[in-house]
């Protein structure tokens, strides 16, 4: 008998970058104990009833040989598009499968070596590939239009997205691209210290305000920074971005704000490694307890959103973190990886990767429960800020 999907299934992320480095759509893994038997048809149900236009699209990566076979079996045509593996093709049931699922309409994706491409018949089955560039073949051998993976340097990234018009970008060359740009003072994005001046002078709410500060951590960080600093001379520490927001006035951080624009980031490969960021607060802070208010609520999302600052400030977390009166709770589960919200952390960042095994494990050690954690991923995922979409040939 087929088990109820989000409490069978191990979910996990990687999002799709598109050539403007923003946020064109997800990869959404999906995972099951081998002796468990998902309901598939369901999942795909909630899937439906989830996802809005407006939600960044899906590209469903099943990891077993079960769980393919399940959504080539019964994924109507009109559901997230569906990864198949090249080498699983020599499987000769999962090939008729897949032969008959991209008939009655299911968009599917190629995922393999680029060097290993499917034969003529067998590729015009799928929508679009997934080609990994693992083995760093030359520039010249790229097709256009399609999606990649396993970049390691910031020159496959523009000859893919730039030069061959890459329909997406799966993972980011982060260490390639933070050792091309190492030096740079990091500063917050332009288009964030932008739009927040705007919203100011728009009269917005305080939660736009709180929004948008948010969503940048390097900009969140500076301004914890500015409003904690002996030449403000507030009488408290500020541990919030809420509370620094009272407490500085809208026109303290109009001039603030002003201050940053000559300085502020244009990088646009740094976008993806900030939404990352970003996302992962997101997820943070969803999967913590129900109940709890407001002010903690934000609280754990400084935790997730700064628990990668290293990456843009290039120095140690705990001698970054340590400069704000940040809760000691943020600071245990980013150092310390233990303290209330450790949990949420620790499974925030195994639902970036493919590996079912280790979130089931969490689950199993801190009491969480499945369902609740792919729901809150889910429901992060259909909410992400998405600008373009991917589109198939």
């Amino acid at each position: 008998m087929a088990l109820p999907a989000l409490s069978s299934l191990t979910l996990g992320y990687r999002p799709l970058w598109n050539k403007d480095r923003a946020l064109a759509g997800v990869q959404l893994y999906l995972n099951c104990d081998p002796s468990l038997d998902p309901d598939v048809p369901h999942f795909l149900r909630i899937l439906q009833e989830m996802w809005s236009q407006a939600a960044p699209p899906l590209l469903l990566s099943p990891q077993t040989h079960q769980l393919l076979s399940a959504l080539l079996e019964t994924a109507p045509a009109g559901s997230p598009w569906v990864e198949v593996r090249g080498d699983w093709l020599e499987n000769s049931t999962l090939y008729a499968q897949a032969q008959a699922a991209q008939a009655r309409g299911l968009k599917l994706v190629w995922r393999g070596a680029l060097g290993e491409l499917p034969d003529a018949g067998t590729a015009q089955w799928f929508a679009n590939s997934l080609l990994d560039l693992a083995s760093a073949p030359q520039a010249g051998a790229l097709l256009d239009g399609q999606m990649y993976e396993g970049l390691q340097t910031r020159d496959q990234l523009t000859s893919c997205l730039d030069d061959h018009r890459a329909a997406a970008i799966a993972g980011w060359p982060t260490e390639d691209l933070l050792l091309q740009l190492r030096g740079r003072a990091a500063q917050p994005s332009r288009r964030h210290v932008l739009e927040l001046m705007q919203a100011i002078d728009a009269e917005q709410s305080l939660e736009t305000f709180e929004a948008i500060l948010g969503g940048d951590p390097v900009l969140a960080y500076r301004f914890m920074l500015y409003t904690n600093s002996a030449a403000l001379g507030l009488r408290s520490g500020v541990d919030s971005l809420r509370r620094g927001l009272v407490m500085l006035g809208y026109g303290t951080l109009q001039r603030w704000l002003s201050d940053q624009l000559p300085h502020a980031d244009t990088e646009a490969d740094l976008q993806p490694v900030r939404a990352a960021m970003v996302m992962r607060g997101q997820l943070t802070e969803r999967l913590v307890e129900a109940g709890m208010g407001h002010e903690l609520q934000r609280e754990v999302y400084l935790c997730g959103l700064f628990s990668q600052l290293d990456l843009l400030l290039g120095e140690p977390l705990a001698a970054s973190l340590r400069r704000l009166p940040l809760s000691e709770r943020i600071y245990q589960a980013i150092i310390g990886k233990n303290g209330p919200y450790a949990p949420s952390l620790a499974m925030a960042q195994a639902l970036e990767t493919p590996d079912g095994a280790a979130v089931r494990a969490l689950c199993q050690a801190h009491g969480m429960e499945l369902e609740g954690v792919n729901r809150n991923l889910l429901r992060m995922l259909r909410d992400a800020a998405l600008e373009h979409r991917i589109t198939p040939r």
